[in-house]
């Protein structure tokens, strides 16, 4: 007869798993064990929140790895604040379980403190209930007043442009069920890099700013219909991966970075003033950053491929439709 699992009770699990691993940061007064947290904020900065949920069968498949879960739910949100260039501070994290593990909540610890660690972010409270697979984290970071960045300010004559390689993500999440291809694009899906380092330093000069978390196409149409403005696109300037149009092929490969979602890019506008700027900036990014359209005064999203017009079915999910 197979041992069954034992479970563990909620004190335990914090402890054990939440409570110890990290070095707090000097401007948390008062952390995990008590009814809420304290924080210090710096004088003249802003504060910046952001809250995102995963759950298992919606944002990641059956069986993905806890370590790749863990990193997932904390680097989602901190592509949040990189949007509004942010840097990060605190973090609190609600867990759903239908059973408490050892062994999973290890690796998922291990996934999460391990980015935390690597942007000294301070895990500062949260909640375990029993319920379906997920995690909902809120992260707070700080921006010198008035410098954060926002959708609805991207003016006609901006340059349009997007950080990194949009596709790779969706297509590393379809190599998961089927085993086998570019490790490099599994590892885009299940452990994105949050462009904190980029959209801190775009502060300033972006006069626009998103992450692409929900597909290129659909995400441009939410940053434009906030500026009140609409865009001109060359879908032959998307920036596809060599590993992509390998897996993929150039029609296919243009379809998920325009519809995939989960990038977790930064898709932002730069006025004609502020180019030189960006260029220098840029120069020595490890990423690398593509204009793909121009803002126009006229609503709207026009995309073109070598000078003729480009249609295309959207493919995009929506939780609600």
């Amino acid at each position: 007869m197979a041992r069954r699992r034992s479970t563990l009770d909620e004190a335990t699990l914090i402890g054990r798993y939440f409570a110890g691993p990290q070095a707090l940061r000097a401007d948390v007064v008062l952390g995990i064990g008590d009814d809420a947290a304290v924080t210090r904020m710096r004088r003249g900065c802003d504060l910046v929140t952001a809250t995102d949920a995963l759950f298992e069968g919606v944002h990641y498949p059956r069986g993905t790895p806890p370590r790749a879960i863990g990193h997932r739910c904390l680097a989602v949100n901190l592509s949040d604040l990189a949007a509004m260039g942010a840097k990060p501070l605190w973090a609190s994290l609600a867990l759903s379980l239908p059973r408490a593990t050892g062994a999973w909540l290890r690796e998922f610890s291990a996934g999460f403190f391990a980015l935390a660690e690597a942007w000294n972010v301070a895990l500062i409270g949260g909640d375990t209930v029993r319920g379906p697979p997920g995690a909902t984290v809120t992260v707070q970071g700080e921006v010198r007043r008035g410098r954060h960045v926002t959708r609805d300010a991207a003016r006609a004559g901006d340059g349009i442009w997007v950080t990194g390689h949009p596709g790779d993500a969706v297509a590393g999440r379809l190599l998961l069920a089927r085993r086998g291809g570019s490790p490099l694009l599994r590892r885009r899906f299940l452990y994105p890099a949050p462009r904190l380092r980029e959209g801190v330093a775009l502060a300033g000069i972006a006069s626009a700013m998103m992450d692409v978390s929900d597909g290129l196409h659909d995400d441009l149409g939410k940053l434009m219909r906030a500026s009140g403005c609409g865009a001109e696109l060359d879908a032959s300037r998307l920036p596809l991966s060599r590993q992509l149009l390998a897996a993929t092929g150039p029609a296919a490969a243009r379809d998920m970075a325009l519809c995939g979602g989960d990038d977790y890019e930064l898709l932002f506008t730069v006025p004609a003033r502020r180019e030189a700027q960006l260029a220098r900036l840029t120069r020595d990014w490890a990423v690398p950053a593509t204009r793909i359209g121009t803002v126009r005064r006229a609503a709207g999203l026009r995309w073109s491929l070598d000078g003729k017009p480009f249609r295309f079915r959207d493919r995009t999910f929506r939780h609600f439709r």
